[in-house]
């Protein structure tokens, strides 16, 4: 693990984020969650869908 992410943790233990950061974190989680359900249901509109590009050498 990098020592980088063991002082944020550490910084984490020490002062924790608000209950509305979190909140906030979880509702975007959420929404991602959502937008990904929608689109494997088959629900996501053709028009909000990147098309793909062929690869080039």
């Amino acid at each position: 693990m990098n020592p980088i992410w063991l002082l944020r943790m550490s910084r984490w233990a020490r002062r924790p984020p608000s209950a509305k950061r979190v909140k906030l974190v979880f509702g975007i989680i959420a929404l991602a969650a959502i937008i990904y359900a929608v689109e494997r249901l088959g629900y996501w509109p053709d028009w909000a869908t990147a098309e793909r590009l062929p690869r080039r050498f």
